[in-house]
């Protein structure tokens, strides 16, 4: 009796995507030569200039706001459609400059769940 082979095994991709309409990044600028701090509005008005510089009228149109900004920590919290997350993330990365001074963005988390950002589990302490 020849026995039967299984059939071989199938592969299916399957890809998610997302259906959240807003995505949320917890950003960091950084001064490594110190100086003036940007306040709130300066600070979107930077963000604004990346994505201007980057992807012209067109990428300085797209809405994002700047749900928290912490003068002190020059930390904040950004909230952009989702079909523009790439877009923003690449601007703040590209952008070297602020006021003549060099300068670097840090993107620390993102998500499309506001919540998410609300705490970092690597930085949990258990009693």
């Amino acid at each position: 009796m020849a026995r039967a082979e299984p059939p071989a095994a199938t592969f299916e991709r399957r890809v998610l995507r997302s259906a959240a309409e807003h995505h949320y990044l917890r950003v960091r600028l950084e001064l490594p030569d110190g100086g003036a701090r940007p306040s709130a509005a300066q600070f979107k008005q930077l963000v604004v200039s990346a994505l201007r510089e980057l992807h012209g009228e067109v990428g300085a149109a797209l809405p994002v706001d700047v749900l928290t900004y912490e003068e002190k920590t020059l930390s904040a919290i950004l909230r952009v459609i989702s079909s523009g997350l790439v877009k923003l993330w690449s601007a703040l990365t590209l952008l070297g400059f602020y006021q003549n001074r060099r300068c670097a963005f840090r993107v620390l988390q993102t998500s499309p769940f506001l919540l998410a950002l609300s705490g970092n589990s690597r930085e949990l302490v258990l009693d």
